[in-house]
């Protein structure tokens, strides 16, 4: 029978979900204070972290559009060698095919900056002396016209990229198929006009705002053209670890005393994901700030509300109130008063991060679920930490003292 009692002594468990809701109501201002501080930092905590989230999300796409079976090799002399007297201005794509059996296509680049004028304007842009295979490689699109052939090789043909068009429109400068561009000395009549491609970060230069004229005919321009930069475009994506030094062995019996670089979207794709989780982390950090700062209020007002009910507490254990009752009483309540202010400050992260993301243009919000588990948990958490303290003062209070001070 002992054991019965015992066992059911103390408040039930409606009771002591109810009551700290009850005396929270009995706060007012101070709650929805204390509230807004906890509101504000799991905001920040989901807000960020959902921001981080998107912008990885955004870069990896990017890069998915770009291909995910280039392949960049940058081609450059070392730093403080000299350059041998000839150098060829091509390079044999075909036979590189041939050794590579994975490459799809390649093509070489020459790239140079040069004056041009079209209808008597001067304007400067950025020349690229390309194969036909280049259209392939990075799948381009034509507005007009049409692309570069072989049958160009030898002739003054040029494709113009789309941002190159329009900025010579905005200008008072319309193109169309058939003028005539002057590319340093030379003229160079336009055939093609790209569609808008975008920046592929993994190239030096973009395809929109240059002109591309055949890589034979780059001589016209420079007088001593070197290649930069080749471009290939593998079968599958799944071998292109195999096949990047590969290729970067086969160009380097074919290019001798050159520094070459081969680069693969996998290789930047790994540095912007660790970026972007390294750059999230700071984020929550510059959040979990915030709600510190909201669980030191939390405990303020619980430390007021429990001087404020010093003869409440007497009652309560002169009636029979364990200290632990008493210290789960208070705990509870600041566990709900943060709950209440995460469940807030979650929805208005979430609005916020979505309305940055729809700002920013990129391609759709995804929610992250970490960021919740981690905002309202983290809140949670500050409501057992910084409630403690007021919910230990409360049991420690002697029944007598309590009712004497008051």
């Amino acid at each position: 029978m002992r054991e019965r009692l015992s066992s059911g002594y103390g408040p039930s468990l409606r009771q002591r979900l109810t009551e700290p809701l009850e005396s929270l109501r009995m706060l007012g201002r101070r709650a929805v204070l204390a509230l807004l501080g906890i509101a504000v930092g799991c905001g920040a905590v989901v807000a960020l972290i959902n921001v981080g989230h998107n912008a990885e999300a955004q870069a990896m796409a990017v890069f998915r559009n770009m291909g995910s079976d280039l392949l960049v090799a940058n081609i450059q002399f070392p730093a403080g060698s000299q350059p041998p007297r000839y150098v060829p201005d091509t390079l044999d794509t075909a036979a590189l095919r041939e050794a590579l059996p994975d490459i799809l296509a390649a093509s070489a680049l020459i790239m140079t900056s040069v004056e041009s004028r079209l209808q008597g304007r001067r304007f400067n842009t950025m020349v690229v002396g390309v194969n036909p295979a280049f259209s392939l490689v990075l799948d381009l699109r034509i507005a007009q016209g049409r692309f570069l052939s072989q049958y160009d090789a030898h002739s003054t043909h040029a494709v113009l990229g789309a941002r190159v068009v329009t900025e010579l429109l905005a200008k008072g400068i319309p193109v169309t198929l058939g003028d005539r561009v002057q590319l340093g000395g030379y003229l160079f009549q336009v055939v093609g006009i790209l569609q808008a491609r975008g920046q592929n970060p993994m190239m030096a230069v973009s395809v929109d705002d240059s002109i591309l004229v055949p890589i034979e005919g780059m001589r016209r321009i420079v007088p001593s053209p070197q290649i930069n930069t080749l471009l290939a475009r593998n079968r599958r994506s799944e071998t292109l670890e195999q096949v990047a030094p590969q290729l970067q062995a086969r160009l380097q019996a074919l290019l001798p005393g050159r520094q070459i670089d081969v680069q693969i979207p996998q290789q930047l794709l790994a540095g912007i994901a660790q970026q972007s989780r390294l750059f999230s982390w700071l984020l929550a950090g510059l959040g979990g700030i915030s709600l510190l700062v909201g669980g030191v209020g939390v405990m303020n007002v619980m430390l007021m509300n429990v001087a404020e009910r010093r003869r409440e507490i007497g009652v309560r254990m002169a009636l029979g109130a364990r200290p632990r009752d008493i210290a789960s009483l208070f705990l509870l309540e600041a566990v709900a008063l943060t709950a209440a202010g995460a469940l807030v400050g979650a929805v208005g992260g979430i609005g916020a991060a979505w309305f940055f993301v729809t700002v920013s243009g990129w391609a759709g919000f995804t929610l992250s679920p970490f960021s919740l588990c981690l905002g309202v948990g983290s809140s949670v958490l500050a409501g057992l930490f910084f409630g403690l303290t007021p919910a230990l003062s409360a049991a420690r209070l002697q029944p007598v003292q309590a009712l004497r001070d008051e």
